[in-house]
C-alpha cells in the first residue's frame, strides 16, 4: 500500500517516519513557485504520520495512518497525484526532487 504525504512550505509539513518507506518526491509548481511538496511513501505497517504546523505557534500533531487515503500500488498513487495537479490550461508542474532526509529517532 501506498500513500501520499503533502506538505506546504511556511505553512505545515507531514514527516513519514517508523512504518512509512518514502519511494518517490515531487515539488507542485504553480505558474512558476513552489506551492506544496509531496512524497509517495509505501505504507508497511500502519503508523502514525507526524504533521507539523510551521506557523506560530508551531503545533506537532500524530495523525494515524488509518485516516489516509491509500493506493494498492504506486502506478494509482502517482496516477492520482497526476490528477490532483492537473489544472486545464493552467501552468502547474509536478517536478521529482530528491527524497527528504528521514527524521532521527528520539
Amino acid at each position: 500500500m501506498y500513500v501520499i504525504l503533502t506538505s506546504k512550505p511556511g505553512q505545515f509539513r507531514t514527516e513519514a517516519g517508523a512504518g512509512l518507506q518514502p519511494v518517490e518526491a515531487y515539488d507542485y509548481l504553480f505558474y512558476g513557485r513552489v506551492r506544496a511538496q509531496f512524497v509517495i511513501a509505501e505504507l508497511q505497517a500502519e503508523t502514525r504520520v507526524r504533521l507539523v504546523d510551521e506557523t506560530e505557534p508551531v503545533t506537532v500533531n500524530l495523525v494515524p495512518s488509518k485516516f489516509l487515503e491509500k493506493f494498492d500500488t504506486l502506478e494509482r498513487a502517482r496516477a492520482e497525484l497526476r490528477h490532483l495537479c492537473s489544472f486545464g490550461h493552467m501552468d502547474a508542474v509536478l517536478q521529482p526532487r530528491a527524497l527528504p532526509p528521514m527524521p532521527r529517532a528520539a
